[in-house]
């Protein structure tokens, strides 16, 4: 990780957010409960489980390539899907707000679907190739 890429406060800061967001579930069993108890009953049997650790994995895979700075789009993207399903599944419905005006709401993913397209886009979006 260069310590000098203007990026690296939120590119840690990200990899802090995703294992937080990963690890506590993985080693206490929640992440087991996710499968089972919602993503089963969700639609999504019996792949619930598995798809569960995926998604957790996926966090602690984007972590890593947050800190080593290696495939950053495929993981970002991978990363961004998540997110975008869980607003459609989960925060949407509850509103914008994460607290005070609401609870639970999108605010926060819609910060990190943000944060994570800086890093995966540092030039911002360009268009390459030949023009339409």
């Amino acid at each position: 990780m260069n310590w000098q890429d203007r990026a690296f406060l939120l590119k840690v800061t990200l990899a802090v957010v995703m294992l937080a967001h990963s690890l506590p579930g993985m080693m206490d069993g929640g992440v087991n409960a996710f499968g089972r108890l919602y993503l089963d009953p969700a639609g999504f049997a019996p792949f619930g489980l598995p798809l569960a650790w995926a998604i957790k994995l996926s966090h602690v895979a984007m972590a890593v390539a947050l800190l080593s700075g290696r495939f950053l789009k495929p993981l970002g993207w991978i990363t961004v899907s998540v997110l975008v399903m869980g607003i459609i599944m989960v925060h949407g419905r509850e509103g914008w707000f994460v607290v005070g005006g609401g609870r639970n709401g999108v605010e926060f993913n819609v910060l990190l679907i943000a944060a994570f397209l800086t890093v995966m886009y540092p030039g911002g979006f360009q268009r390459t190739g030949r023009d339409s």
